[in-house]
This record gives structure tokens, C-alpha cells and sequence, in this order.
């Protein structure tokens, strides 16, 4: 036995039971959200996807440099005034564009190989 969990897997073991309850309850609502921006992932890239389809099509490039700075900027923005750190923001969403311009290569290759 783990001396700091416990004698229960969680390690809650002589909590409070309406510490127990509380923590059980913002857990699932942690879970809850968390199966929210899985969702809102998806929709997100499914919605890039066809950018890069179209962007594929008209031999647009992958990257648009000038977008990427001002949706950046824009969430810093959203991510100050909803008290969140703008710098974990930024890093978010530049893995996410990372991500995206994968995608659009993708799509690149495959109209080109068509």
C-alpha cells in the first residue's frame, strides 16, 4: 500500500465525504468538457480538411503565414480576456495549425498525384 494514496486506488481514503462528492462532481465535469474540445477538434479539422481540398484544387499553398499571425493574435486576445494564459493559447493553437498545414501537404500530394 502507497502510504500517500491511501488504501483506495484514487487515494481519497478519510477524505470528507462532501470533499469526495465535490471532487467526484468537478471531475466529471472536467470529463465532460473534456469530451467537448474532443468534438470540437473534430469539427474543426473537418472544416480545415476541406480548405485544404480546396486549397489543393487551386494549387494554393499550405501555409497562409498572414492568417496564422492574426487568428494568433485574435486568440491571445479571447484567451486574456477569459483569463487564460495567452502564451498556453498561442502554443494550442500553433500545434493545431501544425497539425492543419500537415493536412493541407496531404491534400497537396494527393491532387498532385491524381
Amino acid at each position: 500500500m502507497n502510504s500517500s494514496t491511501g488504501n483506495t486506488p484514487n487515494g481519497m481514503d478519510g477524505l470528507d465525504e462532501g470533499v469526495r462528492t465535490e471532487l467526484t462532481r468537478l471531475r466529471q465535469s472536467i470529463d465532460n468538457i473534456d469530451a467537448a474540445i474532443v468534438h470540437i477538434l473534430a469539427e474543426r479539422f473537418k472544416c480545415t480538411q476541406r480548405v485544404g481540398r480546396l486549397k489543393a484544387e487551386h494549387r494554393l499553398p499550405a501555409a497562409d503565414p498572414a492568417r496564422e499571425a492574426r487568428q494568433i493574435a485574435r486568440l491571445r486576445q479571447l484567451a486574456e480576456s477569459a483569463h487564460l494564459d495567452p502564451a498556453f493559447a498561442e502554443k494550442l493553437l500553433g500545434f493545431i495549425i501544425a497539425e492543419v498545414i500537415r493536412h493541407h501537404e496531404d491534400a497537396a500530394g494527393g491532387v498532385a498525384g491524381a
